[in-house]
């Protein structure tokens, strides 16, 4: 049998920017999750659309609804496709329209929602990627997978032990990968032992103590095959559309043995941030065939006056002064004023430069200026945009454990203190 051969052209990406991102508040307070910063000069959006990009497909669709207007200028500044590639990335926002006037209900209700501006395209295939994941993954190669497959819907998966299998849809697949059945989140005391992976879906790169599938939610759906499930009042993707199509569809699993973190949440953000400052990250964005795109800034080198730095990253547009720093995350503009001291910090930066006159004025308002101010001790962090945090003030370093929630100045979150974006910490504050 001749290999079936895609146009590309006619592939289109949908990204899932997701709902009001309440795990990851208060990041997601004004922006939506795939605006939210990352790695400091990048936002979580950048990960997916990079993606798309690398492997060749280039029309792609971010649906979202929430706090869309920082997303919408990321969007604008950072991908603008030349008029021979036929490319384009997109932001469809819930609308009102003659045949519905409701908010997206999920995932599915969400692409079902918009299946208009994508039938202008006369998509064959759709790729549904999430807007909160950090990965790297060839979908040419996915692609190729589910064409072979001969399958209708094919879905990522990940090898995970039987413990983690408890936080994702488990899937149980035969000797041709296909899937057979579907358990969102099973609990830990059942026995699904019959669920294992069979030896020759297996392959000889997974871990043995890795025996379950799970559901990355990541999708490749024939475009009839999409236009058929989305024929109902079903809403998410996970609980309805999926196990309703192995029923009545051929449904095949991609096994993705690489690098995968769900980062919406305050932890799994923090920690997947963090750990970018290791001699060899788990995620890498120096590889120079496939990068990760975003906004060009233009902005000047980071100039580092006499700090000690160890184990950190400091983007573009920052001046750091006779500070320490460790495993530490320094996001673009950032300023770091005389006699710092900086563990575990995740600093987003500014989103423009004060003036002299702009100081001149903080001075006289008793006002910090942006950035952190002279003799601050910082662990434990995330410092969001914008943020003026002001002389000798200490976050963090009293070993005092706050409940999760709002305390006024700052967010707790997992013993992880947040600094909102714009906060104003007055000069001598102990948190």
């Amino acid at each position: 049998m001749a290999e079936q051969k895609i146009d590309d052209a006619r592939v289109l990406s949908i990204i899932l920017g997701g709902g009001k991102g309440t795990r990851l508040y208060p990041l997601t307070k004004e922006r939506s999750k795939p605006a939210v910063p990352f790695g400091g000069k990048y936002r979580i959006v950048d990960i997916p659309i990079s993606n798309c990009i690398n492997s060749g497909y280039k029309k792609i669709y971010l649906l979202t609804q929430f706090n869309s207007a920082s997303l919408h200028l990321h969007i604008i500044n950072s991908y603008n496709f030349d008029r021979f590639s036929q490319g384009f990335v997109e932001i469809l926002a819930a609308e009102q329209t003659l045949e519905h006037s409701g908010w997206y209900e999920g995932t599915a209700d969400a692409v079902r929602k918009n299946l208009s501006h994508f039938h202008r395209q006369k998509p064959t295939h759709y790729i549904i990627l999430s807007g909160d994941q950090l990965y790297r993954m060839d979908l040419k190669e996915f692609m190729a997978a589910h064409i072979a497959s001969g399958a209708d819907i094919t879905i990522a998966a990940k090898a995970v032990n039987r413990e983690d299998a408890t936080g994702f849809g488990i899937m149980k697949v035969d000797d041709s990968n296909q899937i057979t059945a579907f358990k969102e989140k099973p609990a830990r005391d059942l026995n699904i032992d019959d669920w294992k992976i069979p030896e020759k879906s297996r392959g000889a790169d997974l871990p043995a103590n890795l025996e379950y599938l799970a559901s990355m939610g990541i999708y490749i759906f024939n475009a009839e095959t999409m236009d058929e499930m989305l024929d109902n009042d079903f809403n998410d993707f996970g609980k309805e559309i999926i196990p309703m199509a192995i029923k009545n569809k051929k449904v095949a699993s991609y096994i993705f043995n690489d690098y995968w973190e769900d980062i919406g949440t305050i932890r799994s953000f923090y920690e997947a941030t963090l750990d970018l400052t290791k001699p060899v990250p788990s995620f890498n964005f120096y590889d120079e065939d496939k990068p990760i795109y975003t906004h060009m800034r233009n902005l000047p080198p980071s100039k580092i006056n006499n700090a000690n730095m160890t184990s950190s990253l400091a983007s573009e547009g920052c001046v750091i002064t006779n500070s320490r720093l460790e495993r530490s995350v320094i996001g673009v503009r950032s300023i770091i004023n005389d006699g710092c001291d900086l563990n575990g910090v995740i600093m987003m930066g500014a989103d423009y430069y004060e003036n002299d006159s702009d100081k001149t004025e903080n001075a006289s308002n008793k006002t910090p200026s942006i950035g952190i101010g002279k003799n601050c001790k910082i662990n434990r962090a995330i410092i969001d945009k914008n943020a003026r945090i002001g002389d000798n003030c200490c976050i963090n370093v009293n070993g005092k454990n706050y409940e999760d929630g709002d305390h006024g100045l700052f967010y707790s979150s997992d013993g992880i203190i947040i600094i909102r974006r714009g906060a104003v910490i007055p000069s001598g504050t102990v948190i």
